[in-house]
């Protein structure tokens, strides 16, 4: 893919992507369009503080990214969070960490309600460390994900930036006050902002980011955001940011190839695959299950399009529900299996605010629905299903129940193609569409041998996918019949070869160069 400033034609980056930036919003308990506000703000701060072009455009673009690693730390953390990740997610974003009362009397009542103070005071540390892993995995997923779709350098690193502290006590890199790129200074102040902004008001807003200033926010932006936040907040309110805010990007907008499209559906679908081990790889399987299956059955070239794309992005609903459901490993209660059947909706109401996704919006929200009326969200059933949501409801189903759940193993491919014709025999599935996923998941049985990327060896390909799967270091060595000590080498030596230090980014690489 192209450089993305480097194009004069094709697909304007911002059309899918001030969509796709509502996965970070309910990935963190709050309603879609809190990305669309920050950026807006954060483009309006910029100018405030005399920034050039090209930094308002690192603004308009981080903070659209902002948040859209923050689904791949949810299992890393789910020891200490239980599972509550998103509620955890929605605590953190209120809590000034750099005032340890606020973190005792709010975030860590959070993120065990249960707790009394004494064992609250007893999860400072363990907080803090998760604090590290949350950052740390949310940018450099981030990160890599605007790499993935043709973000300039600039954005890639003001992404990597955005936990950093003015004063140089935040963060996972160490950097502070000027060595923050002024991009990356800027964003976190404009979510914050706009998050206290409709918590409690514009007066909140410039409140929160004066108490904030000189430790987490640099006071020359919460200066300028005293001065004209309140009439950029009425602004704001009174556009139709989605109409709007494309407006906000600097000129000339930064454009990918119109093919790009198919890469940012499924960089986006792999970052919510990260929510959890079991699922990493089913945004690209489904992708490309659902082309083959569509060409094979004769749909039109445009629909085969739209099915691939729709199936990459089926699943980024489920960034909305916490992985307590997600890897839960027993019998799901109703108001548990409500918050499972939703993620449909929440696929469909993401992307529904992408104009450039708009023709795969519909179809990802039905890739749970069924012939016989028993799916869902909406309870479809027979002629009301396209032939394009048959084939990605055969295929979602087929990639399934090839990988392992905490509740049951994998089935093999044989087993899994059986149990969806007898599915399609019961009236469930459409003949037709089971027909096509079976012929394509046969024929993309084999793999094609690449050179192994980074220069990484053998065994450490078989280490990174150890990684991948959520295994510790000893659980690597166990698996392997080698010492902790060995196995942690290995994992470092991978870390320094592929240039991160997280799990979730560690199984993004691999997923990237399809290493699983």
């Amino acid at each position: 893919m192209c450089v993305a400033r480097w194009c004069v034609v094709g697909l304007r980056l911002a059309d899918p992507l001030i969509g796709l930036s509502a996965i970070g919003d309910v990935g963190r308990g709050r309603e879609p369009g809190q990305a669309a506000r920050t950026c807006f703000i954060a483009c309006r701060l910029a100018r405030s503080v005399d920034a050039d072009e090209e930094t308002v455009q690192q603004s308009f673009y981080a903070a659209l990214l902002q948040h859209i690693g923050c689904v791949a730390h949810a299992h890393d953390t789910g020891a200490l969070d239980g599972g509550r990740n998103i509620e955890v997610n929605a605590a953190a974003d209120e809590t000034d960490f750099s005032r340890p009362a606020d973190i005792l009397n709010r975030f860590l009542v959070e993120l065990s309600p249960e707790a009394g103070l004494l064992k609250r005071l007893g999860l400072t540390l363990p907080a803090r460390r998760m604090g590290r892993v949350l950052y740390q995995t949310s940018c450099e997923v981030a990160e890599s994900t605007a790499r993935r779709i043709g973000l300039p350098e600039g954005v890639q690193a003001t992404v990597r930036h955005l936990s950093e502290w003015y004063n140089g006590k935040g963060g996972f890199l160490g950097r502070k006050g000027e060595e923050i790129p002024l991009a990356a200074r800027i964003v976190p102040a404009a979510f914050t902002a706009s998050l206290f902004d409709l918590l409690a008001g514009p007066d909140a807003a410039v409140a929160a980011l004066r108490a904030r200033a000189a430790r987490v926010i640099d006071p020359a932006v919460a200066e300028a955001f005293s001065r004209d936040g309140a009439n950029i907040l009425a602004e704001l309110a009174a556009v139709d940011l989605l109409r709007r805010l494309p407006d906000e990007e600097p000129e000339p907008p930064l454009r990918v190839p119109d093919g790009a499209i198919d890469e940012i559906a499924v960089a986006f679908g792999e970052a919510v695959d990260l929510k959890a081990p079991f699922t990493h790889g089913s945004a690209r399987r489904a992708f490309e299950l659902a082309g083959a299956a569509g060409s094979a059955l004769g749909l039109e070239d445009a629909v085969v399009a739209q099915a691939r794309r729709a199936a990459a992005l089926r699943d980024i609903g489920k960034a909305a529900i916490s992985n307590a459901v997600i890897e839960k490993a027993g019998p799901l209660t109703e108001l548990e299996w409500e918050a499972v059947r939703l993620h449909a909706y929440h696929s469909e109401r993401v992307l529904s605010r992408s104009p450039a996704l708009a023709s795969e919006a519909a179809l990802a929200g039905m890739h749970h629905e069924r012939l016989d009326g028993s799916g869902y969200h909406r309870g479809a059933v027979g002629s009301s299903i396209p032939m394009a949501a048959r084939v990605i409801a055969a295929t979602d189903a087929l990639v399934a129940m090839t990988q392992p759940r905490p509740y049951r193993p994998a089935m093999s491919l044989d087993q899994a193609c059986e149990t969806l014709g007898r599915d399609a025999r019961g009236g469930r599935f459409d003949s037709d569409a089971v027909s096509g996923a079976v012929a394509a998941a046969h024929g993309a049985g084999g793999r094609i041998l690449r050179a192994a990327p980074a220069g990484l060896t053998d065994r450490q390909i078989e280490v990174l996918r150890l990684i991948a799967e959520g295994l510790s270091n000893r659980q690597i060595a166990e698996r392997l019949v080698v010492s902790p000590r060995t196995a942690e080498h290995h994992v470092q030596d991978i870390y320094l070869k592929i240039g991160t230090s997280s799990r979730a980014a560690a199984a993004l690489f691999a997923l990237e160069h399809q290493l699983l």
